[in-house]
């Protein structure tokens, strides 16, 4: 018996390239690894930054942790896909491991600045694009005060610029308050299974005739 129906495959067998951002001290490394442990399939960037690793974290696992003058010697070789200068430390992605899954069509999560999402947004135009909200100003402020391993003149910066972060929510496609990690991982991935099933996204495969969808 012929086998009706139709099958959809992903556009150009590549992957999707989901951006999650939002001002400093948002909770966006959080909830990653909290979306790293729940859903171990999707492929999550590790970026390479200058600043010192905090209590907890692991170099290769958070972050690569470079020298000020190794990630200057390698973003000039090319090997960031974005770079920024946040708060007078390097943040960059490194471009091979992003472009190799993304063409194998392995769907990739960047935890990334606002700086950083809005350089990828310019390369990859077709990605998702997140904007991780606190559940308020005072609550935000709050957490930025409570990092222990920042110094009093990080915590001055990063507070001055809370306002100007926020205002860039209009350059983004979604947005997810993270008043609970559970809560906003949920709605993460919820976006992430509505994006995979936009007809734009997909190419159909039709078993018809006559041009019809089914026969």
């Amino acid at each position: 018996m012929k086998n009706r129906g139709i099958k959809v495959l992903p556009l150009n067998g590549r992957g999707l390239l989901v951006v999650l951002s939002g001002p400093s001290g948002v909770g966006k490394g959080t909830v990653c690894s909290f979306l790293r442990s729940e859903f171990p399939k999707l492929n999550y960037s590790i970026s390479a930054t200058t600043r010192k690793c905090r209590p907890g974290e692991i170099d290769g696992v958070n972050y690569y942790f470079l020298s000020r003058e190794e990630f200057l010697a390698r973003r000039e070789i090319g090997e960031f896909l974005e770079w920024a200068e946040v708060y007078g430390n390097f943040y960059g992605t490194p471009r091979s491991a992003v472009e190799k899954s993304l063409s194998e069509g392995k769907d990739v999560i960047l935890e990334i600045d606002i700086q950083g999402a809005l350089k990828v947004k310019e390369i990859f135009p077709e990605g998702v694009f997140i904007f991780l909200l606190p559940p308020s100003k005072e609550e935000l402020e709050r957490r930025i005060k409570g990092r222990a391993a920042d110094s009093a003149e990080t915590i001055r910066r990063r507070l001055a610029c809370v306002d100007e972060e926020l205002a860039s929510i209009a350059s983004y496609q979604y947005v997810v308050v993270n008043s609970r990690i559970e809560e906003a991982a949920a709605q993460i991935m919820a976006i992430i299974t509505a994006e995979k099933c936009r007809v734009s996204r997909n190419i159909t495969c039709l078993n018809h005739k006559g041009g019809n969808i089914f026969d």
